[in-house]
């Protein structure tokens, strides 16, 4: 219930506070452009908190749902303007101001991730240093020459001083290009060493985080016992009568000497039935264990629903933080938006083509349980989180899609181009074609979640 909400209350803050800037770059450069703003809501529906100011008298609002916002301009379409105001109709305005006022949403949301990522790198990312534990034979990273031991320093000429920068590099470079340079260090060597990956035949899936594994590079890890900490309820493990203190000695009679020995052995046996021994206290016995599966980038792997016991305490020189002073920071912000930016971009045109799966469509449910998640974590993965999301707002309304941004930018360009306006008739059925596309999206991604709720 606790984490229940914690997530409800982060995704109520991620959305209000990104609605909130997206519809106030909105609001700030119709003022500009001297259009007169009559209501500034985030959410919709019925009014939750309401007040009237300024000399306009303008409405600002929260609304009882808060899955969207808008700021409502006059306009002569909506309703009759009065003679003395018809210059601060927005519909009046040329069309380069009425461009600014549509496209000033999306761009500050691109700003508010700019400035999300400006402070995580002030904070800092805490992390593993990114040490080598083992390398895989024959494998893409063996075949480029990183050796056991080895420290990753930089990954495409960025540096990375934790796996998870190492992980986010690999995965924005996979996308783009089939050879990877990496500078790694000896143990002991005072001077780095370039080696070059093939990642020709590496998956190609932007949300996939074992791109590491993949590669063949086995980070530094903590060796943590094969012991159940919690069985889930209506598991295979509790129909097993496996029980929290239960340390396994063997299943399917390979040893096992630790918990990710454990971990790879029941993914490896999806829906089999294996002998599992235990140590109970002093004693030693034998149980029927019944495989469960679930599916992974589209493959059965083994599961079960038992958790480890705590972890043991990480060395203090494996620890790393990722962290920028306040003016460096604003470079690695702005790269950390364009890269964040243009992977989203790339990721749904791959969608368009089959290359990526529409399973990774998320939607509210799955932003709720990260949001919760992150909140969990700390201020830099929350913050982090808040940029994500920021940027794939900024991205999806920037589409040609008629209802978003994007669509009314697309009107305009034509009106440019034409030098007259599409007809209001034409642009009335784009619109239903778009508010159909959106459903569509919509209920897609609501689906997923649901489907992922499940599994």
């Amino acid at each position: 219930m606790t984490d229940f909400l914690i997530s409800l209350i982060a995704f109520i803050v991620v959305l209000s506070l990104l609605i909130t800037v997206h519809e106030f770059g909105h609001y700030w450069v119709a003022l500009k452009c001297g259009v007169k703003v009559l209501r500034f809501s985030v959410g919709f529906g019925a009014p939750v908190l309401k007040r009237v100011a300024g000399a306009d008298r303008t409405e600002y609002v929260v609304a009882a749902i808060p899955l969207g916002g808008y700021v409502k301009m006059l306009d002569e379409r909506e309703g009759p303007v009065e003679a003395h105001e018809l210059h601060r109709a927005f519909n009046r305005q040329p069309v380069h101001k009425r461009f600014a006022i549509v496209v000033a949403g999306p761009l500050f949301n691109f700003f508010f991730a700019i400035f999300a990522y400006w402070l995580m790198f002030n904070v800092g990312l805490p992390g593993l240093k990114p040490y080598v534990d083992s390398v895989d034979a024959n494998s893409v990273a063996a075949r480029g020459g990183v050796r056991a031991g080895d420290e990753i320093v930089s990954v495409g000429g960025r540096a990375t001083p934790t796996w998870q920068a190492v992980q986010q590099e690999l995965l924005t470079l996979v996308l783009q290009q089939n050879t990877i340079a990496l500078e790694v260090i000896a143990p002991n060597a005072s001077i780095p060493r370039n080696v070059q990956l093939d990642v020709t035949g590496v998956t190609r899936d932007p949300q996939d985080v074992q791109i590491i594994e993949h590669i063949g590079l086995r980070p530094i890890h903590l060796v943590v016992p094969p012991v159940i900490g919690s069985v889930q309820s209506n598991s295979p493990a509790e129909a097993a009568g496996l029980k929290s203190g239960d340390r396994v000695v063997s299943a399917g009679g390979q040893v096992i000497e630790n918990w990710m020995q454990w971990v790879e052995f029941i993914r490896a046996h999806p829906d089999e039935t294996v002998s599992v021994r235990i140590e109970r206290g002093a004693a030693a016995q034998d149980v029927q264990l019944s495989i469960g599966h679930t599916e992974e980038s589209g493959k059965a792997i083994g599961r079960i629903g038992a958790a480890p016991g705590p972890a043991p305490e990480v060395p203090q020189d494996w620890k790393a933080t990722h962290r920028y002073g306040v003016l460096a920071a604003v470079i690695p912000a702005l790269q950390k938006t364009w890269d964040m930016s243009s992977l989203t971009l790339l990721m749904m045109g791959k969608m368009l083509i089959g290359q990526v799966s529409v399973d990774n469509l998320s939607g509210p449910i799955t932003i709720a349980q990260y949001a919760g998640y992150t909140a969990n974590i700390g201020l830099s993965s929350f913050l982090s989180f808040l940029a994500i999301v920021s940027v794939s707002l900024g991205v999806l309304n920037l589409l040609p899609v008629p209802m978003l941004d994007g669509g009314h930018l697309t009107y305009y360009l034509i009106e440019i181009v034409k030098g007259r306006p599409l007809s209001d008739d034409t642009q009335m059925k784009l619109q239903r074609v778009g508010l159909a596309l959106l459903l569509m999206l919509m209920s897609l991604a609501l689906y997923n979640d649901v489907a992922r709720l499940l599994r």
